[in-house]
């Protein structure tokens, strides 16, 4: 069997209806809601496919409709449908693809199933305004989640956002504002949900795609892959002793070791970000370029086991 469009169907979209030529040989045509437009064969002394017609189900009244595609006129169930003209059909009916029979291939239009094809997807609606990134105002590309706010945007924007924020000398220690409300923000993380919903817009509205360059430098300046921890409500790890000096200790909350003292000749500085572990809840520096994992290659989650252990510290997982 072939499918209904030109530009070929995907293999998932389930058919509908079927065309079934009336001469054993040639092949039958699929239909599907996503494939509508109908690309065969259409004389009998030529084996070129061409567009010719579109079949689609009205879910309204519970019906099929033709239009006629084709640079012709075809004939539905006896009667002449002239170009770009629509007529409702029922299953059983005879469709020609061309104006008379001689000389062209007759069709029987089958419906599979009966039922809505479209009742079987769930469908949103959504207004694309609100899917759009307030960074670049295009539709979001990896799109992460600020909290607690809960505004998303891509990922190569906001990472970027992050990364200027971070160099403003005058910046408040940890405090890094939403770009939409300028709220605080605490934490930022990859929303697959929403990732979701960005792929079924694109596939839709086509004509928002970006530029594939566009894409490769937002990817480029993509550092968000898992949950990061970016605002000032740090809890101080329970899993190991700090060594800290009587001018950092004064009362202060201090997030992680290396925000106390020296270890490994790094210690953090007001801007750090950090990563909280899995594991144990507690936290570390962001240090993605060092070459220690900070990430299990697996479920992309932060573990700070393998990281302390570098730094020379005990750790548990």
């Amino acid at each position: 069997m072939e499918a209904g469009q030109c530009s070929g169907a995907k293999e998932e979209h389930c058919p509908w209806a079927k065309l079934v030529p009336l001469i054993p040989g040639y092949q039958e045509v699929q239909i599907s809601s996503e494939n509508p437009v109908v690309c065969s064969q259409t004389a009998l002394s030529s084996v070129e496919k061409l567009p010719w017609c579109e079949i689609n189900w009205d879910s309204g009244r519970g019906l099929a409709t033709i239009t006629n595609t084709s640079l012709a006129a075809i004939l539905v169930d006896g009667a002449i449908l002239e170009v770009s003209e629509e007529l409702d059909i029922e299953s059983g009916i005879e469709i020609v693809s061309g104006p008379k029979l001689e000389g062209y291939l007759s069709y029987t239009f089958q419906v599979i199933f009966t039922e809505d094809p479209d009742s079987r997807n769930l469908k949103i609606s959504l207004d694309v305004e609100l899917a759009k990134c307030s960074i670049c105002l295009n539709i979001w590309h990896d799109v992460v989640t600020v909290s607690p706010c809960f505004h998303n945007f891509c990922n190569g924007c906001f990472s970027e956002w992050l990364r200027r924020g971070s160099c403003r000398p005058r910046m408040i220690p940890n405090h890094i504002a939403c770009p939409q409300c300028r709220a605080v923000v605490h934490s930022v993380g990859r929303n697959h949900f929403l990732h979701n919903i960005e792929e079924a817009i694109l596939q839709t509205f086509s004509s928002l795609k970006r530029p594939a360059e566009e894409v490769q430098l937002l990817d480029s300046h993509a550092s968000i892959k898992s949950n990061l921890v970016v605002g000032s409500e740090k809890k101080t790890s329970r899993k190991r002793p700090l060594s800290l000096s009587e001018d950092d200790i004064n009362g202060i909350d201090v997030p992680c070791p290396q925000c106390g003292t020296e270890l490994a000749g790094f210690r953090c500085n007001r801007n750090t970000l950090h990563l909280q572990c899995h594991g144990c809840g507690g936290m570390m520096p962001s240090r993605p370029d060092i070459g220690i994992p900070q990430r299990c290659l697996g479920c992309d989650r932060a573990f700070c086991g393998a990281y302390w252990v570098a730094q020379g510290l005990d750790a548990s997982c």
